[in-house]
């Protein structure tokens, strides 16, 4: 009996990266099917002045690959997944973040965990790759180092995201199943999952299915790595719970900073940025909004 082969859109959801975008691009040309997916591409731009779309139609014109392009003129990541979403015509939906590069057998091992474990989706690491020598701190600090977890093993929404995962099309429930449009400037995903788990889907985790994130030397400076924390203090998922645990986790690491300080600089720099994500989370909480631009373009 001829085992049917499954179709996956790879979503990517792009604002104003045109470099990073043409390499993940090229970077999906060539993903190992093993006889048992198809896929095509989906871009959701995000610019209102489509600025990815002469990019993509170049791109086109030189791959096998099948490629379509859509446009969310509203600034919000997650009308830009929805978007993606409602283009997409797959089993399975993939996403994959604009400044990353998937493995060869990315595709194909989501795939097959998915199929193997008989789940609702399935996430896979993201690992930093450095375009330019990063400062000592940065490596020895794990900085840019993310939780692994088992492959196979079910993931609590707090765990997940949407930079690498592959989900069957049923969890969408034709559309009635989106990303919430109020966690516009992020967040989106967990808040997604956290209702899908809630609603009896389960997702799980690949180690075997990486993408690799670029890291430039921009991501590697302390200013931007601080802003980067605050924004992600203002994002609208915490409850009063989590605010008095911020205001205690701000009180310590202040504190424990000079001592960190004379240990070693890759620590103290370590437990700033977790001081700078309690702190953001403390000035959203008073209605302060320090940082305007919420999209990192470089």
């Amino acid at each position: 009996m001829d085992r049917k082969t499954h179709h996956i859109s790879v979503c990517v959801c792009t604002y104003k990266r045109k470099k990073h975008l043409a390499k993940l691009m090229n970077g999906l040309k060539d993903q190992d099917t093993d006889g048992l997916i198809t896929y095509s591409i989906v871009v959701a731009d995000n610019d209102s002045t489509g600025s990815a779309k002469q990019t993509v139609e170049d791109l086109r014109k030189h791959s096998s690959i099948p490629i379509s392009y859509c446009n969310e003129p509203e600034q919000n990541i997650a009308l830009a997944r929805n978007k993606a979403v409602a283009n997409a015509k797959g089993d399975f939906i993939a996403f994959i973040d604009d400044d990353e590069l998937p493995s060869r057998n990315w595709l194909i091992n989501l795939y097959k965990a998915c199929e193997e474990f008989q789940v609702d989706g399935v996430l896979g690491p993201v690992l930093p790759y450095y375009e330019v020598d990063p400062p000592k701190w940065v490596v020895r600090g794990k900085i840019y180092e993310r939780p692994s977890h088992k492959t196979g093993e079910v993931l609590h929404w707090k765990n997940t995201r949407t930079g690498n995962v592959m989900f069957r099309r049923d969890v969408f429930d034709n559309g009635k199943n989106l990303f919430r449009r109020e966690f516009g400037s992020g967040g989106e995903d967990r808040d997604f999952f956290r209702r899908m788990i809630v609603k009896g889907f389960r997702f799980v985790w690949c180690a075997e299915a990486p993408v690799y994130e670029a890291v430039t030397a921009v991501r590697c400076t302390m200013s931007f790595m601080l802003r980067r924390a605050l924004l992600r203090g203002q994002l609208p998922h915490f409850t009063s719970v989590d605010y008095a645990k911020s205001l205690v986790a701000v009180f310590l690491y202040t504190a424990s900073l000079p001592f960190l300080l004379v240990v070693g600089h890759h620590l103290f720099m370590k437990y700033l940025i977790k001081d700078f994500d309690h702190i953001g989370r403390l000035l959203d909480l008073c209605g302060i909004n320090v940082i305007m631009d919420k999209y990192v373009l470089k």
